[in-house]
């Protein structure tokens, strides 16, 4: 008789599992955020935030020792803006082919010279080559941040990466700023100054050990800058970001002189501290949901801001009422940076960077825009005029992000592949 006997192969949902199991080490590894090396990135951010308006609270002193006007001693702040504005671009198409740890090295290096160079300095010609030096440093510096936390993480947290790094803004205007201030006037502005270039040249020391590095593009792989325009989704972002910054730095830019016209003068540091506040809260909430909830972020943060304008236009007689348009105003804010960078990212694909320097560049054409409209307005209108401005811009920005959603705020992004180990 012919055996039958014969060896059983195992069952095939033993594989199945013995699969699944693998691919779940993997996510767990990949859930990992290295974020060491995160922080390190959010404290560049912090520096570059904080270097460009750390002179606000400086002015008058900054003025008798450099022999000018306080209003000349504020083109300090203007000067970097179009240092960056410049050379975000330009710059960032030479350095394309640099490792990415040595380029974030030198853009430090440059905030560590200029802010030297700005606290020694007697000379208004001289500070004001040093802030155009640290404006160039940050234009290089914010093209590349936001791609290297991007690189850091897996697809699915990625939004999560680019959160931390960008907290460094919301801590600079909320506790920077002040903190700046009171040492200035305590110790002098020089050494506020001083302290930042110390902060830097630890930074330095913290990237060298804790972040890694990353190649830049080969040649062949390039786009040129005018050419990643044509890339579905990159012009809505970049007009998003022109006018939503705009919008916002209008109302930002003159805020003390809009309390001070509400009676509320006096608590302009309250008011922003409750701004800052709630800008991390955003942060926070932004950074958990951004993978899954872009495009509804985006919204409910235009839409935040807009009320938050509308009580200021016409329900600011009530103190309760400008802390809580505020509150509302921060949540809508703080998460912004995150939001516009990723979503340039990802409309951008292998031109990122190039889409990453051209928002740099149009979020600091909008600052300086903003300053000068803010003073056009404040002139010819008066203040009472920057929440319905706030409130026209931000029509046109709700109408481009619910419009554009198929490639530059899409509902979800791209979700991780899972191969087998």
């Amino acid at each position: 008789m012919r055996s039958t006997q014969s060896t059983t192969p195992p069952p095939a949902d033993a594989k199945e599992q013995k699969r699944e199991q693998k691919r779940e080490q993997k996510k767990e590894q990949e859930q990992k955020l290295p974020l060491l090396a995160l922080l390190a990135l959010a404290t560049a951010v912090f520096i570059t935030s904080l270097t460009e308006t750390l002179p606000a609270g400086l002015l008058p002193a900054m003025s008798a020792d450099l022999g000018v006007s306080e209003t000349a001693t504020g083109q300090t702040v203007t000067v970097y803006a179009i240092g960056t504005a410049l050379t975000a671009i330009p710059l960032t198409a030479a350095t394309a082919g640099w490792r990415r740890k040595r380029l974030l090295l030198t853009a430090m290096a440059g905030f560590a010279a200029a802010n030297t160079v700005t606290a020694v300095s007697s000379d208004y010609s001289l500070t004001m080559v040093a802030r155009f030096v640290a404006g160039v440093a940050a234009g290089l510096a914010w093209a590349l941040l936001a791609g290297y936390a991007r690189r850091m993480a897996p697809v699915h947290l990625q939004g999560k990466a680019i959160a931390v790094a960008m907290a460094g803004i919301p801590v600079a205007l909320s506790l920077g700023v002040p903190a700046g201030t009171f040492l200035g006037k305590a110790l002098g502005w020089q050494t506020a100054f001083l302290t930042m270039t110390v902060l830097t040249v630890v930074l330095l020391a913290w990237i060298t050990a804790a972040v890694p590095d990353y190649p830049g593009q080969e040649r062949g792989a390039r786009t040129p800058m005018l050419r990643t325009l044509r890339i579905p989704g990159v012009t809505p972002v970049l007009f998003v970001t022109l006018v939503f910054v705009l919008a916002h730095t209008i109302l930002y830019t003159y805020i003390a002189t809009y309390l001070d016209r509400l009676g509320m003068g006096g608590s302009t540091d309250l008011v922003l501290l409750v701004f800052g506040a709630a800008s991390l809260v955003s942060i926070w909430i932004v950074g958990a949901h951004i993978n899954r909830l872009l495009r509804t972020l985006t919204i409910a943060g235009t839409l935040l801001i807009g009320v938050a304008a509308a009580i200021l236009a016409v329900m600011s007689d009530s103190p309760a009422l400008v802390y809580l348009a505020v509150t509302l105003w921060g949540l809508g804010w703080g998460g912004a940076p995150t939001l516009l960078q990723t979503a340039a990212g990802d409309a951008g694909g292998e031109s990122a960077d190039a889409a990453q320097a051209m928002l740099v560049t149009l979020w600091n054409v909008a600052m300086a825009g903003g300053g000068v409209l803010g003073g056009v307005l404040l002139s010819m209108v008066g203040s009472n005029s920057f929440p319905w401005a706030v409130l026209l811009l931000l029509a046109p920005v709700l109408a481009v992000v619910i419009a554009a959603r198929t490639h530059a705020f899409p509902a979800e992004r791209p979700a991780p592949e899972l191969t087998d180990a």
